[in-house]
């Protein structure tokens, strides 16, 4: 009798896929917050007076709490707490460091007391750069904790299951909201015409996180539901408890620190680029933003759409380590096309190919990466595990694109003030920066080629299918 309850949730379909619906709901919205800006950078400059060097020092703010530890503390939340009381905060995280950097950007802002004070000290740093990176580091906090919280939540409802088909479906749905951003975001700014305003995007976005919220919220009580059938404790963990020891453990292990730097340095060439991307293609192509951001709106979708297959076939077929290779190598390829092809031949054929090539790439390396967590590390501390991953993660995340704006201000002197002054052609020249990325690359396929090395020697199972 026990055993028929327990197939009422996760072992019927309906049940697991809607649960992996609901998560990918909560991190679409954030995903789309985290690039609201990145397509409208030019417009930010104008409106607002920030430098390359300023957008980048906020956009690298996003990961700056999570690198000095909240990380860490994160996966001892989760696995001490549970997930749905980390995934309920971690939705509250975001909305709250949402509504601070809408805030910051507004009009609202403009002329009061704490933009004078703010503007008092550190005077490179505009005073809305200030607020808005405050309020984006707290929103990167939120949006970390969720992120591992929904790995857990997805290998605790597909174990034995679909596991990386559920994975690389959530990851799918998630980086839908990337194109949808590129495509909103320059028209929502623009709308009325001759008056484009910056605010109007993001304050959309925020509402767009109290959904998630909610999508998260029905989430739990599924959850909720599921543990009553289990059997399990009250958060919904295990019966063994995790101790903090736990963590000298993760970090004692090899196979966890080359995975992490796999994942840093992929990562690093991956998020930060998208805060530079469209900027980048308008500058080597001559085009507006709407147009540039128009073109790189397809590299989530090529992502989203091979992603579920790949997980399809990394549960049958295996092969998990084989894609990481191949993913890194597609990255190189892709980079160095727009640092040293794009400005030479300015076609809008050539950056199509190259962001679907990304695309690709960007589906083959977090489909394989993400469900071999679990056969490496023990299920009792999977979720600090998951957090240790991220955060070393994010001290690449961080400051990556601190890195790629100083480059890009050092490489283009003048330029940030003509186009602050409205002098036409003032453009951008990307070289160093996209061969920065591509190096980061070249040291992603290094880590890739060591783990299937690792894992030829000592029999890991991350060539092996998730389903037996």
């Amino acid at each position: 009798m026990t055993q028929t309850i327990r197939k009422n949730l996760n072992d019927h379909a309906w049940a697991r896929w809607t649960a992996m619906v609901l998560i990918a709901m909560m991190m679409l919205f954030a995903h789309m917050f985290v690039d609201v800006i990145s397509p409208i950078k030019e417009l930010i400059q104008i409106q607002r007076g920030w430098t390359s060097d300023v957008f980048g020092t906020y956009a690298g703010s996003e990961y700056l709490l999570n690198v000095w530890g909240f990380l860490i503390v994160a996966g001892i939340i989760l696995d001490k707490m549970g997930l749905r009381f980390t995934g309920e905060l971690s939705a509250l995280i975001m909305f709250a460091g949402a509504c601070i950097k809408y805030y910051a950007i507004s009009d609202a802002f403009i002329g009061s007391g704490l933009e004078a004070w703010l503007n008092s000290w550190w005077v490179a740093m505009p005073a809305s750069a200030k607020l808005a990176s405050l309020g984006f580091m707290i929103f990167g906090c939120g949006c970390e904790m969720a992120g591992i919280t929904a790995s857990k939540a997805l290998a605790k409802w597909f174990e034995g299951k679909e596991m990386a088909l559920a994975m690389g479906l959530e990851m799918a749905l998630a980086r839908v909201g990337v194109f949808f951003i590129f495509t909103i975001s320059p028209r929502i700014a623009g709308i009325g015409g001759a008056n484009p305003d910056v605010v109007r995007p993001v304050a959309f976005c925020t509402a767009l996180l109290l959904i998630g919220l909610l999508c998260y919220t029905i989430f739990c009580l599924m959850d909720k539901k599921f543990d009553k059938q289990l059997g399990e404790t009250a958060t919904g963990e295990s019966e063994e408890e995790f101790k903090i020891g736990d963590i000298g453990k993760i970090f004692s292990s090899r196979l966890f620190w080359i995975v992490a730097m796999l994942c840093v340095l992929y990562y690093s060439a991956i998020f930060p680029f998208q805060k530079f991307a469209a900027n980048m293609l308008q500058s080597n192509l001559g085009i507006t933003a709407t147009a540039a951001a128009d073109i790189f709106r397809w590299f989530p979708i090529g992502a989203a759409c091979i992603t579920p297959f790949l997980g399809w076939f990394l549960d049958r077929k295996g092969k998990g380590a084989t894609m990481l290779i191949l993913g890194s190598l597609l990255m190189i390829i892709c980079h160095t096309t727009f640092a040293l092809v794009l400005p030479v031949v300015p076609s809008k054929a050539v950056a199509f190919a190259a962001i679907i090539l990304l695309g690709i790439s960007f589906s083959l390396v977090p489909a394989a990466l993400w469900p071999s967590i679990p056969k490496i590390m023990d299920k009792r501390y999977l979720g600090s595990a998951y957090s240790l991953i991220f955060w070393v993660q994010n001290f690449g995340l961080s400051g990556t694109p601190i890195m790629i704006g100083y480059a890009l201000e050092k490489t283009n002197p003048g330029v940030a003030e003509q186009i602050a002054a409205g002098v036409e052609g003032a453009t951008y020249n990307y070289t160093v920066p996209m061969l920065l990325f591509a190096s980061l690359g070249v040291l992603a396929l290094l880590f890739a080629l060591w783990l299937k090395a690792d894992d030829a020697r000592n029999h890991y199972g991350l060539e092996q299918p998730n389903i037996k």
